[in-house]
């Protein structure tokens, strides 16, 4: 599972002396673990698709973090963030471009947002952006 390969690269990072990587898998474990007993709970069990969307929210909350430590002239800080999203990005599928996106909206029969939208949590929610998708499909 993909949790072990990061626990892994924690420990490693651990060992490395890396804060950045270290701090960033460390959030990543204690998320999917807190999310893990959720699912627990109700008797569903977690999956690497859970554990994607943990990254990409992960990766989300990191550049908003980064912005605002641009906001305020902190490019060390700013660049020790970028650190930890390029650490956890690659665990990432690669992400549909916004021209293949546009050509799958082009290839549905229904063109509705509830309708696009259904599709793409369907069938590539852990390769696209939602807010993406959306701001594709308003452009047309």
């Amino acid at each position: 599972m993909l949790i072990d390969t990061i626990k892994k690269e924690n420990m490693l990072a651990l060992k490395n002396k890396d804060e950045n990587k270290r701090a960033v898998y460390s959030i990543l474990i204690n998320k999917y673990m807190l999310l893990g007993y959720e699912l627990k709970a109700k008797g569903q069990e977690i999956k690497d698709d859970d554990l994607l969307k943990i990254i990409q929210k992960t990766i989300k909350e990191l550049e908003e973090e980064k912005s605002s430590y641009l906001k305020g002239n902190r490019e060390e800080s700013a660049a020790n963030v970028q650190k930890q999203i390029d650490a956890i990005s690659s665990y990432l599928p690669k992400m549909l471009t916004e021209e293949e996106i546009k050509n799958i909206i082009l290839s549905l029969e229904d063109k509705s947002i509830p309708s696009v939208m259904k599709h793409f949590k369907q069938n590539y929610a852990s390769n696209c952006d939602m807010g993406l998708v959306n701001r594709v499909l308003k452009s047309l």
